[in-house]
């Protein structure tokens, strides 16, 4: 496992942080992560509710874990897509939300986005979670429209630079 420990987590969460590549025994852990957030509760609710992280989007995704070196914990994860690159997935668990698990998933990729020859990053945003891509760096770039029924509601676009 790459350790991408920081003493904020450390300190916060009790135990060293490492970064992984998601396997597929990684997917009922990550739909769990996803469907349980509380950033998705109330009107955001619907988005999530039969969303599956699947052995197959693990399988054929960049899908990266943060786990607790010692408990195996998922503290977070995310998922970058090379082409069109852009950050498809990133959540982080509740309970470990403050303790930077979601800068740390973000200088990763940031690394991967690098290694695989990106400059930019696109980033189609939850409403509240704009504030913390452009506490990473990220800029906006306009807004995705709602799509109902899947998404109804408008998007912040940002674009996260790599270099």
């Amino acid at each position: 496992m790459r350790s991408g420990i920081t003493s904020r987590a450390r300190r916060a969460l009790g135990e060293d942080i490492g970064i992984r590549r998601a396997d597929a025994r990684d997917a009922k852990r990550l739909t769990r992560l996803v469907r349980t957030s509380r950033a998705y509760e109330g009107p955001y609710a619907p988005m999530v509710a039969g969303y599956r992280v699947g052995h197959d989007y693990v399988g054929t995704h960049r899908v990266f874990a943060a786990v607790g070196e010692a408990t195996g914990r998922l503290l977070g994860f995310y998922s970058l897509i090379l082409d069109p690159p852009e950050l498809d997935l990133m959540f982080v668990a509740d309970d470990a939300q403050g303790a930077g698990i979601g800068r740390l998933l973000i200088g990763h990729l940031r690394e991967e986005a690098h290694a695989a020859g990106l400059t930019e990053v696109r980033v189609v945003s939850h409403p509240p979670a704009e504030g913390f891509y452009t506490s990473v760096g990220a800029h906006r770039t306009g807004t995705v429209r709602a799509a109902p029924p899947a998404v109804m509601w408008d998007r912040p676009e940002l674009v996260l630079p790599v270099g």
